[in-house]
């Protein structure tokens, strides 16, 4: 296995369907709670540990799921409420070596996952169809729709699940 891909690299849906837009949300609304449960009883030397050589550690993943789905939550608004907007990216590395991913309790970050959740998926659920397919451009990845960005978005939080679940498992934690 690929410790940097445990559950594969992210495949958009070529044809997005109602069914495959629920599943994504599902998704989405259920990773607060695993990841909570996936880090819970974790103790600090294990919160230091790398998820793999020259990977993030567990801390910094819990501090970086929370921010990537913040900006992916405000990308989606701004599809919604503006005509194709070119959004800022963020350099994810610099953000997980800032000294908040360091010192900010993990309980933080939980806490702000599930806050972020919970309101992205409320808004998530009241979308029509024509509004999946709103779009914003990123300057490093070209025009997205929010129909794919909701699909990756809930494989991404997977993804960084299974490096925790991964890492549990080889570490018999």
């Amino acid at each position: 296995m690929d410790l940097r891909y445990p559950i594969g690299r992210f495949t958009p849906d070529a044809t997005p369907t109602p069914e495959t837009r629920t599943r994504h949300i599902a998704e989405v609304a259920a990773l607060p709670q695993r990841f909570r449960k996936a880090v819970s009883g974790l103790s600090d030397t294990q919160l230091s540990t790398p998820y793999r050589d020259g990977g993030w550690t567990v801390r910094q993943l819990i501090h970086h799921v929370p921010d990537s789905h913040l900006n992916a939550y405000i990308r989606c608004k701004l599809a919604l409420t503006e005509d194709s907007p070119t959004i800022k990216p963020y350099d994810q590395e610099a953000w997980a070596n800032l000294a908040d991913s360091a010192l900010t309790p993990a309980e933080v970050s939980l806490s702000l996952l599930e806050a972020v959740h919970t309101r992205w998926v409320t808004l998530l659920r009241a979308l029509t169809p024509d509004d999946f397919q709103r779009k914003f451009n990123h300057p490093e990845t070209g025009v997205q729709s929010v129909d794919t960005t909701v699909a990756f978005y809930a494989w991404h939080g997977n993804h960084h699940l299974g490096h925790i679940t991964a890492l549990r498992e080889r570490m018999k934690w």
